[in-house]
Formats: C-alpha cells, sequence, structure tokens
C-alpha cells in the first residue's frame, strides 16, 4: 500500500502505531490459524500471517455481521516458547474504553440522572475550577470541551515510562492537574481528542450514583452481555486470565534497542478513558448489542451517531468524533468504530451502522503508542472495508 494511503487512513483511525525494528531470528514465525464461518474476504488472513514480524507479535481477529463472519489469530503466545498465540486471550483495549464510559453516561441520560447538557462544574464543583464552568458533560463526550492534557510527571520517552509504570494517578489529581492549566479553545468551538473529558466523566459517574465507576460498567453493561472475561482493572498492574505477552520496542539495559515484555503496566493514568481489559469475543459481542440499541436505547443512542460541527483543533478537518465512537468513510461506507492502543497491544471495534459488517482485532504492536497506525491494523482495517474515500 503506498505512503500516502496508510498516512490517510493512520490519521482517520487516529490511534497510531510504528513498525520497530526487524526482530532477530530467533523469534520463530508461528502460522496463522483461522476459522471461517463463511468467507469474507481472503485478504484478512494474508494480513495477520507470517507473525511476529517487526510491528507485531501476535493478531486476533473476528469479522461478522450479515455479510458473513472469519475468525482468525496469527503470531506467539510470548517470544520466549514460541507457542501460538491464543485466539481466546485478554489484551489491554485502551481507548476502547471510552466507548464503555459514554454509553454508561448515556444509560444514566436517559435515567435523568445526568443531563447531557449540564455543566460537568455542576455535579463536581469542588474540583472543576470557574474557567472550565460552562463545559457541558455532551462536550466531555465529544471532545470539545477545550481542557488540555494533564501533567503526569512521568517523562516523554517510552523508557521514562515504562520506569514509572507502576505508578498510581488517582482520577482526582488528574484532573486537577489538567484544569489547572488555560483552555485550548472556547467550550464547544473545536475538537480535540483526549482522555481528560472520560476522566471526568468517570467521576461524574461517582458522584450521581454514589458507586464505584467500575461497579457501574460492571452492573449495566459487562453482566448484562455475558461479558465474561471483560473486566476493569482497577491499581493492578498485571492481567488476570490467559493472554499473549505484549512487546515494546525501546533502550534494553544493555544499551541495545530491543523488545521488552510490557505485559505488566499499571493503567491508572487512563482510568475511565483506557483501562478495560478485554477478549474479542467479548467485544465483537458488545458491537453487535451496541449497534442494535441493546445498550443504550432511543434517542441517546444518536448521541453515539452525531459528529459535533466544529472543526478538528490541530488538523482543521471536520470532526469526527461523538460519544464514545468516531466515524470514518471506507469503501464507500460509513464505518463508526474506536481504536486503542497501550503499551504492546493496539485495539479496534468497528461497524457499518446497519451491522452488515463489524471487525474486532486485538494486535500485539510492538509500537503501541507511536505516531503512526500500526501497518497490520491498519491492513485489517482496509481488509475488512476498503481504502478511505
Amino acid at each position: 500500500m503506498r505512503k500516502s494511503t496508510h498516512a490517510l487512513l493512520a490519521a482517520a483511525l487516529v490511534m497510531g502505531v510504528a513498525a520497530g525494528p526487524a526482530l532477530t531470528p530467533a523469534f520463530a514465525t508461528a502460522p496463522a490459524a483461522a476459522s471461517t464461518a463463511r468467507p469474507v474476504s481472503p485478504d484478512l488472513s494474508a494480513v495477520i500471517a507470517g507473525l511476529p514480524r517487526a510491528d507485531a507479535t501476535a493478531a486476533l481477529v473476528r469479522v461478522g455481521g450479515t455479510e458473513g463472519s472469519w475468525q482468525g489469530s496469527s503470531g506467539v503466545h510470548d517470544l520466549t516458547t514460541g507457542a501460538p498465540a491464543d485466539p481466546a486471550a485478554r489484551f489491554r483495549a485502551g481507548s476502547v474504553t471510552k466507548v464503555f464510559t459514554a454509553a454508561t453516561v448515556l444509560q444514566l441520560a436517559s435515567e435523568r440522572r445526568i443531563d447531557l447538557d449540564r455543566t460537568a462544574r455542576s455535579y463536581l464543583p469542588e474540583l472543576i475550577p470557574g474557567r472550565y464552568a460552562t463545559v457541558t458533560v455532551r462536550q466531555l463526550l465529544n471532545h470539545t470541551h477545550g481542557i488540555p492534557a494533564p501533567e503526569l510527571a512521568v517523562g516523554d520517552t517510552v523508557e521514562e515510562w515504562y520506569a514509572h509504570r507502576f505508578d498510581v494517578h488517582s482520577p482526582e489529581a488528574v484532573v486537577r492537574s489538567a484544569t489547572a492549566k488555560p483552555r485550548e479553545f472556547r467550550p464547544g468551538t473545536k475538537q480535540h481528542y483526549l482522555n481528560i473529558g472520560y476522566t471526568i466523566a468517570g467521576l461524574i459517574v461517582e458522584r450521581v450514583t454514589g458507586d464505584s465507576y467500575e461497579r457501574q460498567v460492571e452492573r449495566r453493561i459487562l453482566r448484562p452481555l455475558g461479558l465474561r472475561d471483560t473486566y476493569l482493572p482497577g491499581e493492578a498492574a498485571g492481567l488476570v486470565g490467559p493472554y499473549n505477552h505484549g512487546y515494546q520496542t525501546m533502550r534494553l539495559d544493555d544499551g541495545t534497542t530491543g523488545l521488552r515484555d510490557v505485559s505488566v503496566w499499571g493503567v491508572t493514568d487512563g482510568w475511565a478513558a483506557g483501562d478495560l481489559v478485554s477478549t474479542t469475543a467479548d467485544l465483537e459481542r458488545f458491537t453487535r448489542a451496541l449497534f442494535t440499541g441493546r445498550v443504550v436505547r432511543g434517542p441517546l443512542l444518536e448521541e453515539m451517531f452525531t459528529l459535533p460541527k466544529v472543526a478538528d483543533l490541530k488538523s482543521g478537518d471536520p470532526a469526527a468524533y461523538s460519544a464514545g465512537l468516531s466515524m470514518k468513510k471506507l469503501g464507500g461506507r460509513e464505518v463508526w468504530g474506536k481504536t486503542g492502543g497501550r503499551w504492546g497491544y493496539n485495539t479496534a471495534i468497528a461497524s457499518t451502522r446497519d451491522g452488515a459488517r463489524t471487525l474486532v482485532y486485538s494486535v500485539n504492536s510492538t509500537d503501541a503508542k507511536g505516531q503512526d497506525m500500526n501497518p497490520t491494523a491498519l491492513n485489517l482495517m482496509v481488509a475488512a472495508y476498503g481504502l478511505p474515500d
């Protein structure tokens, strides 16, 4: 695929990944394993064949919908043993968490416990300062709030982040750090995709329910849908249950650059914006339920499929994010979904609005928070839906 096409789709999906250095010959390539109910695209199997390679060590993929279904996995469970990747393994879903948070807020809005047009400060007066007094809950969800990213005092390089991987960040401290800074723009006038709006939204969920954010997501979404392999880890840095190891290209202890196992890493910096752990089977079930109106019902579901009429702060392009989801035209159709990245893991859920074709993947990327989209993830999206319009 030409570089310009990579750049177009990577920009559209935002959560990018760059390829790392080539893997050493000691890491054997595992064959791709696939089970096909009905053929969707032969390209999907080709995309994940040959893992591990420079950009990824494993991939788990599910395509579904009325147009056909396909499941495949490739790569290794870990680079030490070279055992095949477990297709049922759990992984870090990153910003896919935002879809669950948005759905929880919208359920509470349907119960009239949250008003999307009410200000965040009215729910959290002790936490949101006057300079952000007009920011509404809807603006938190669609990234038009103008609140900048917090300063987490961690560092700028992956090596510095790795050294602080067990740091615990309270959501209140994260919000105070962000709201102590000047606003990026007048609320409601531009869009800037950041985590901070969802951290505040998680705290509003706790304030109006008198319960933890985690228990509310479990009670409202995980348990009703039977998502038994999905959970919110809180302060735990390790993954519970079977998982395929995630690796990150970085400087090693001996001064060389290589792959380090980053599977164990705290996620409190993301919390309600990015700490979910799940499986492709669970995320596929969630995606089907969401798009058919079983998670958020009635007019409030349209909040998730309505883009604000503003421009992106950085690119100047029309806004691409709604409440929880994003949209891009691929292969002549609107594709809605969400990507996510945590060190060692890239994830996505996607679907056409009518549910004709759904896609869920987890790619064990070697630079999951890089500036460019992971090549394997990019090619999966193109194989499932087509090139960007």
